[in-house]
């Protein structure tokens, strides 16, 4: 039944038994899988595939074709046609079949356990202050593109602005408490760092602001394409608005953001800061991780369905 299933990924306006030498379907399934599983590109995939000797024996190579390579363009052609429906469909099959085997029905009460890995993901390390940066200027940018295309003037001086937004942001960054043991002290460097993030802070409101009135005038614009760079910049508006209240909590209010509140990614939300060991908790924090669940039921057959999940100790 699953060779049934994978039979389904020659496209329909491919001849089979014409072309050029392609992959049979248990190669695509061995080698999908392992992409997906290991998080592999074409080329690491590639190197593995030619390389790898107790690989190429589940690829069905003997010692003798120690000369026979997979083209990059091959795999890249057949591979991607193992798309994670198929592979969904492929592990049902295998626990039905599963609990065939083993007397089980539907009515049957099941316990499952719960496996998992975790990747790095390129990320910057996240403050808050930084974080509104991003925002910003994605924000300026995208709007810069939208007036432009509109004929509007209203952002022409959008990498001046950028320029300005940063020097503050830097002026913020590098201001550090002080460790002066004289209470006088202390409170001139709180109070200058206070200054600091208002300036950062009062700039970005004002290109918010003016944002807004922008925006104003492109919701008159019906186009399908100004709508869409529309709701992209009050989605990056809306992250904005929650660093600048965040960083105004923190800073002038002195109250600690809970930890649920805080986002580590304008463009990841699903991203969690991962610390394993306590020793390593800075290390760790910069690399920030997804998990990938693989689901078992009690007779002990995976039903991994490709689903993506945060991990609850995150």
């Amino acid at each position: 039944m699953v060779f049934d299933m994978l039979e389904g990924l020659t496209p329909l306006h491919i001849n089979p038994n014409t072309g050029r030498n392609g992959m049979d379907y248990w190669k695509i399934l061995v080698l999908g899988t392992l992409r997906l599983a290991c998080n592999f590109d074409y080329d690491k995939l590639k190197e593995i595939a030619d390389q790898h000797s107790t690989l190429r024996q589940m690829l069905g190579h003997s010692v003798f074709d120690v000369n026979l390579s997979y083209p990059l363009q091959t795999l890249k052609d057949n591979v991607r046609l193992l798309t994670t429906t198929v592979l969904d469909s492929i592990n049902r099959c295998v626990i039905e079949y599963g609990h065939q085997l083993l007397g089980k029905d539907e009515s049957d009460c099941y316990h499952a356990r719960c496996d998992s890995f975790v990747v790095e993901t390129n990320v910057h390390y996240p403050t808050d202050i930084n974080l509104l940066l991003d925002a910003m200027n994605k924000v300026i940018s995208l709007l810069s593109v939208v007036c432009a295309e509109e004929g509007l003037a209203d952002w022409h001086q959008s990498e001046h602005n950028k320029r300005k937004l940063k020097k503050l942001y830097r002026k913020a960054q590098n201001l550090k408490r002080s460790n002066s043991k004289d209470p006088k002290k202390k409170a001139q460097k709180e109070q200058a760092i206070q200054q600091a993030y208002l300036g950062y802070l009062d700039l970005a409101v004002s290109f918010l602001n003016k944002t807004e009135t922008t925006l104003e005038k492109l919701r008159l614009c019906s186009s399908v394409r100004c709508i869409g760079k529309i709701l992209e910049i009050e989605h990056y508006r809306d992250h904005a608005k929650r660093q600048i209240d965040q960083i105004y909590r923190r800073v002038i209010d002195g109250e600690t953001i809970a930890h649920d509140e805080k986002v580590f990614s304008i463009y990841r939300m699903d991203l969690k800061r991962q610390s394993r060991c306590p020793t390593r908790t800075w290390i760790e924090g910069l690399h920030h991780r997804r998990s990938i669940w693989f689901h078992y039921s009690s007779p002990g057959y995976a039903t991994a369905n490709g689903q993506r999940y945060r991990r609850s100790d995150y």
